[in-house]
């Protein structure tokens, strides 16, 4: 961003593209930071901004009715636009395209988030559902509340939230994952594997190693013949970012279709930051370049966005990434980034309801999954973001404070 726009103060225009978490989170920030510009928020979706986390728990089982930010938008000198689709970008005449216009920008910010991968085929059939939005959960509250057999495709963190509410409705449940092993996408078998224990336990049914062949009304047919009553399909395979929109304008993406952002959350155009699922940032406190699709990066990344909007040249944005997710009974948390070449510490036995599992990079904790040891998961952070070495003997005793295990 040029000095002179940093100096501009009032009259300068801010553009949010996405209201979600991000974008949201963004123009609160910048109005902590004294920014006294105009906030434009654009969202493709017409409700309210809400929080998504409560989508697949509270909101899923009729327990609330919605989860909108308690902001008043109004009073924060926000405008909203709602259900607008963004379409474009021009960046050297500064300006977002919109299905009801252009939209002119001194700074825009790019947070449109992640779409969810449909299953091929699919599409068209009555009966199958994504869980993204907050209309998803809508469609799928009465599939719940009438007890349907339901066929989930993926054991990852959203399959496995959505099988257990569905138990939790008294759904017959059945899960189907094309890999060996649930959440095969982010963490080793043998970590993973003892989570296979959970869904029997549940009253649900996990099939690894299956594939969907295709899905017609009301049934699932496998790739080994085999087929499955389904009143209703829930597919949770994964998401990527939603930047579709972004092709033609010259913004660089990465190799996931991501937003590359620099270590300010700056594009490769001038005044268009980038933050939240669709997006990635270098992390030299990993040497690698980082795509987190997690509800925490969606409320960190916005305060260096809108420090830096604001002038105040911010600290490189470099988070210790950090999810939870509830299933089964269970509160997982992870914090961290590992790799296949780092040391796995176990802390604990995953066959009793609580256990935790850590990895080491040159000796120093860089991640850790806690499954039900809060306890342990809030000293990680600490000790991640010093890079702290630690003994991995008193590491894997679960009687010992994990603080009480780093090295002297």
């Amino acid at each position: 961003m040029s000095d002179e726009r940093k100096s501009a103060g009032t009259g300068r225009r801010v553009v949010m593209a996405g209201a979600g978490m991000a974008g949201v989170q963004t123009a609160v920030a910048l109005r902590e930071r004294g920014f006294d510009g105009t906030i434009t928020l654009i969202g493709a979706e017409p409700h309210q901004p809400y929080d998504r986390p409560p989508l697949s728990k509270a909101v899923l089982l009729g327990k609330a009715e919605g989860s909108a930010f308690d902001i008043d938008f109004d009073t924060l000198g926000v405008e909203l636009r709602l259900g607008v689709e963004v379409t474009g970008v021009r960046p050297a005449d500064h300006e977002l395209d919109t299905e009801t216009g252009p939209v002119a920008y001194d700074t825009l910010v790019l947070a449109t988030g992640a779409e969810p991968l449909r299953l091929p085929g699919s599409e068209g059939v009555p009966g199958v559902h994504l869980l993204r939005t907050l209309d998803d959960a809508e469609r799928l509250r009465p599939v719940l509340a009438e007890q349907h057999d339901v066929v989930v495709v993926g054991a990852g963190w959203i399959g496995a939230e959505f099988a257990t509410a569905a138990r939790d409705a008294g759904c017959a449940v059945t899960v189907v994952e094309a890999a060996e092993h649930p959440l095969a996408g982010a963490l080793p078998a043998e970590v993973a594997a003892p989570m296979a224990a959970w869904y029997a336990e549940a009253g649900a049914e996990l099939r690894t190693r299956t594939r969907v062949a295709r899905v017609e009304p009301g049934e699932v047919l496998l790739d080994d013949g085999g087929r499955l009553p389904a009143g209703a399909v829930v597919v949770g395979i994964g998401a990527r970012p939603a930047t579709g929109w972004l092709a033609g304008s010259g913004i660089e993406l990465g190799a996931h279709g991501e937003v590359v952002a620099d270590a300010r959350l700056r594009t490769s155009a001038p005044d268009v930051y980038a933050v939240g699922d669709c997006a990635s940032f270098p992390s030299e406190r990993y040497g690698e370049r980082l795509l987190v699709h997690h509800w925490d990066n969606a409320v960190q990344g916005p305060r260096t966005v809108a420090a830096d909007i604001a002038g105040e040249t911010p600290a490189a944005y470099d988070p210790v990434p950090y999810f939870w997710s509830e299933q089964f009974g269970r509160f997982v948390q992870y914090v961290g980034h590992h790799g296949g070449a780092d040391e796995l510490v176990w802390r604990g036995d995953p066959a009793t309801p609580s256990w935790t599992v850590c990895w080491l990079r040159e000796g120093a904790l860089v991640a850790l999954l806690a499954v039900g040891r809060p306890r342990d998961l809030a000293q990680a952070r600490k000790l991640i973001t010093t890079a702290t070495p630690m003994d991995p003997t008193l590491l894997a005793d679960p009687a010992v404070p994990l603080k009480k295990a780093a090295r002297t």
